[in-house]
C-alpha cells in the first residue's frame, strides 16, 4: 500500500502536467492551476469559461440550461457544464457548452435548477451509518415511552439471549422527563421488564452515552461495585446501582461485549453485514448528494476492508478515512503502510488520525473552563490524556498525517490548540502546512478564537449541531456563557479561520441541505434564532460544504468546485438555494447525484 501511495504522487504530478497542456490547447481560460485552489466563496460576477469555436473533444455528459454555482473565484456562476469520463471538461454558458455535445452525448436538460459540487461530508461516521440502518432507530422517539414500546416489539420477535440494539434517543427531545429520573434520565427498570431475556444496547444522538438494561448490565459485570472507568461515569441511583445510563468511556464495558459476540458470527456472515453496511451508508449519502465524506475514525482492520472494497471498485462514494482506536505503538509501525492520498478517480484516502479529547455538552461530556450550570460539580471528562494525544501528533508530523482532534468544550478546545503549538514548535514544522483540524469546535473562549485563524487549525463543524443543540444549550451553560463561545462561526472567519461542514451522522441526518439551512439561519426548531451574528451568507456555507472540506482533506486541487479538470461529482437541486427564501431551502429535493462523472442517484418524478 506504501507504494500504491508513491505511485499516486507520481501519477498527480503527472496528471497536473497533462492538464496544464490540455488547458493551453483548449483555450480555456478557466482551467485552474490543480494545486492552487483555495476556500473561497463563489464570486458570482466572475466571467465564465471560453471554450473554442470547434471543441476539440466530445462530452459524455453535458448538463446545460441551468444555473450552475461552481464556487471557483474565476467562473463564477455559469449555465452549463460538460464532463468526459470522471472529470469536467468545460463549464460556460450554453453556447460555449454547444460544440461538445455528440451524438453519443448523455444530456440533462436543468430546465433552470441549480446545480452545485457534490456535497463532502466533513465529519461522519460512515460504518456507524449503515449500522444505523440495521438497527432500532430511536431519533424520532418524543417520549421514553416511545423507546420501551420500540424494544418491547423487538424483544417479541427476538431469540432468548439475542441482543437488541439501537441508536438516537436524546433526553432533551422527549416531551417530559420520566418520573423517578435520575439527571433527567431513567432507570433502567422499566425497560428491563419488557425484556428481561434479552439484553438491550441504546445508544445516545451523540453517540457519547448509553443506556442499558439490566441483562446488559449483568453481561458486562457491571453492578454497584464498579469503579468509574478512566474517561466515564455509571450513572447511579442514590443506594450507589447503575441506573442503566453510561457515560463517554463507561459505554464501552457494554460495547466490548456486543463486539465479542459479533466476533463470534462466522467470517462470512461478518463480511456480508459489513458489505451490507457499506451499501446502505452508500445509498443514504448518495441520496442526500453526498459524493465525498470524511470519516471520523476506523481501525486498521475496517480500513483494510475498505481498501479492498476500493480495490474491487466497490465502494459507492469517496471516503477520506481518519485512523481511530489504535495505540501510538501500532500507529508507529503502521502508518506508513496503509497511507493512501487521493490521486484521480479514487475512492479511498488514508492520511489522517482521529483522537478524542473530550465528550458531549449533552452528556456533560464536554470538558469546560468552567463548571456546568447544571452539575456544578462537574466541568466535563477527558477521553483521551493529552499527553497520549501529544505523542500522537509527534508521529502524525514523522508520517505525513494529518491529526483531527474532537474537541467540544472550551477547555477541550484550549488543550487542543495548546498541544497542536507545542508538536509543531518541537518538530519545527509549520501548522499552517500541516492542516490540522479540530472536530466540532463547539464552545470556544473567545481568546482562542482568533488562534485558529493564526494558526492554520480548521475548524470542523456541523451547522446542524448548533440548532439541534440550541435549546438545552444554556441549561448546560447560562445564557452569558452560551453567548460569547458557543458555535462562533462568524467570529472564526472574521479571524482567517477555515471552516468546514457537516452533520456527523448518525448523530444527525446526513443531510446537507439541512445543514446548510442551519448554518445561514441559525433557527432552532422552536422558531428562535440562535445568536444571530454568527450565522454563515449561503456563499459561505456553500464553500463549507464543498471547497473548504476538499481543502480540509488536502483534495481541492481533486474537487470541492467545478473546475475544468477537477473530478466530475456534482449535484442537480431542484429549486435555487443561494437566493429562494430561507424557508424553501427545507423543501428542496436532490434531483440528481453525480459521481465520477455518472448519475448514481435520480429522484423518482
Amino acid at each position: 500500500m506504501s507504494l500504491r501511495s508513491t505511485n499516486r504522487s507520481t501519477r498527480s504530478d503527472l496528471r497536473a502536467l497533462l492538464l496544464a497542456l490540455g488547458c493551453a490547447v483548449l483555450g480555456l481560460a478557466a482551467c485552474s492551476d490543480e494545486r492552487g485552489d483555495t476556500p473561497a466563496p463563489t464570486a458570482t460576477s466572475a466571467p465564465a469559461a471560453a471554450a473554442p469555436a470547434e471543441a476539440r473533444e466530445t462530452a459524455d455528459l453535458v448538463l446545460r440550461g441551468g444555473l450552475i454555482e461552481t464556487v471557483d473565484a474565476k467562473l463564477g456562476r455559469v449555465a452549463a457544464v460538460a464532463v468526459r469520463g470522471a472529470t469536467i471538461l468545460a463549464a460556460g454558458s450554453d453556447e460555449q457548452i454547444e460544440p461538445y455535445i455528440g451524438a453519443d452525448t448523455e444530456v440533462i436538460e436543468l430546465d433552470g435548477r441549480l446545480v452545485t459540487p457534490g456535497f463532502i461530508e466533513g465529519h461522519g461516521h460512515f460504518m456507524s451509518l449503515g449500522r444505523a440502518k440495521q438497527i432500532l432507530d430511536l431519533s424520532t422517539a418524543e417520549s421514553w415511552s416511545d423507546i420501551v414500546t420500540q424494544v418491547a416489539r423487538a424483544a417479541d420477535s427476538a431469540a432468548e439471549g439475542e441482543w437488541i440494539l439501537g441508536r438516537g434517543w436524546h433526553q432533551e427531545k422527549w416531551s417530559a422527563v420520566p418520573e423517578g429520573a435520575v439527571e433527567g434520565v431513567p432507570t433502567h427498570d422499566t425497560l428491563s421488564a419488557i425484556s428481561e431475556a434479552n439484553p438491550v444496547l441504546l445508544g445516545h444522538a451523540s453517540g457519547h452515552a448509553a443506556f442499558v438494561n439490566r441483562a446488559a448490565l449483568a453481561a458486562a459485570g457491571i453492578d454497584a461495585s464498579t469503579v468509574d472507568p478512566f474517561g466515564g461515569t455509571i450513572v447511579r441511583d442514590a443506594a450507589g446501582n447503575p441506573t442503566g445510563l453510561l457515560r463517554e468511556k463507561a459505554e464501552d464495558l457494554v460495547a466490548a461485549v456486543v463486539a465479542e459476540v459479533e466476533a463470534r458470527r462466522d467470517p462470512e456472515e461478518i463480511e456480508r453485514v459489513n458489505r451490507d453496511r457499506v451499501r446502505l451508508a452508500g445509498q443514504e449519502a448518495l441520496r442526500h448528494g453526498v459524493t465525498s465524506f470524511h470519516d471520523a475514525g476506523a481501525s486498521f482492520e475496517t480500513i483494510e476492508f475498505l481498501g479492498n472494497l476500493e480495490d474491487e471498485g466497490a465502494l459507492p462514494i469517496r471516503l477520506y478515512v481518519m485512523v481511530r482506536g489504535e495505540s501510538n505503538d501500532d500507529m508507529a509501525a503502521k502508518l506508513a503502510e496503509v497511507k493512501r492520498v487521493a490521486d484521480g478517480d479514487d475512492y479511498l484516502t488514508v492520511r489522517s488520525i482521529k483522537r478524542q479529547i473530550d465528550g458531549a455538552l449533552g452528556a456533560h461530556g464536554a470538558w469546560l473552563l468552567d463548571p456546568y450550570e447544571d452539575l456544578p460539580a462537574s466541568i466535563g471528562l477527558v477521553l483521551e490524556p493529552v499527553a497520549e494525544i501529544e505523542r500522537t501528533a509527534e508521529i502524525a508530523i514523522a508520517n505525513g498525517y494529518q491529526v483531527n482532534t474532537h474537541a467540544i468544550g472550551t477547555r477541550a478546545n484550549r488543550e487542543t490548540l495548546d498541544l497542536y503549538e507545542r508538536a509543531w514548535q518541537a518538530a519545527e514544522v509549520s501548522g499552517k502546512d500541516l492542516r490540522w483540524r479540530i472536530e466540532h469546535a463547539q464552545h470556544v473562549h473567545p481568546d482562542d478564537v482568533p488562534r485558529f485563524g493564526s494558526l492554520g487549525v480548521i475548524a470542523a463543524m456541523q451547522g446542524i449541531h448548533c440548532t439541534s443543540d440550541g435549546p438545552w444549550i444554556a441549561a448546560r451553560l447560562g445564557e452569558e456563557r452560551t453567548g460569547i463561545t458557543s458555535y462562533p462561526w462568524r467570529d472564526l472567519i472574521r479571524t482567517g479561520a477555515t471552516l468546514g461542514n457537516g452533520t456527523d451522522v448518525p448523530v444527525e441526518p446526513i443531510d446537507a441541505l439541512a445543514s446548510f439551512h442551519a448554518s445561514v439561519t441559525r433557527i432552532m426548531k422552536n422558531g428562535e434564532v440562535f445568536y444571530p451574528r454568527n450565522v454563515l451568507t449561503r456563499e459561505e456555507a456553500l464553500a463549507s460544504y464543498t471547497i473548504n472540506n476538499a481543502y480540509a482533506a488536502f483534495e481541492e486541487h481533486l474537487k470541492g468546485s467545478i473546475t475544468p479538470g477537477k473530478l466530475a461529482d456534482l449535484v442537480v437541486l431542484s429549486a435555487d438555494i443561494m437566493t429562494i427564501p430561507v424557508e424553501e431551502i427545507l423543501t428542496t429535493q436532490i434531483d440528481y447525484t453525480i459521481l465520477g462523472g455518472k448519475v448514481r442517484y435520480a429522484r423518482a418524478p
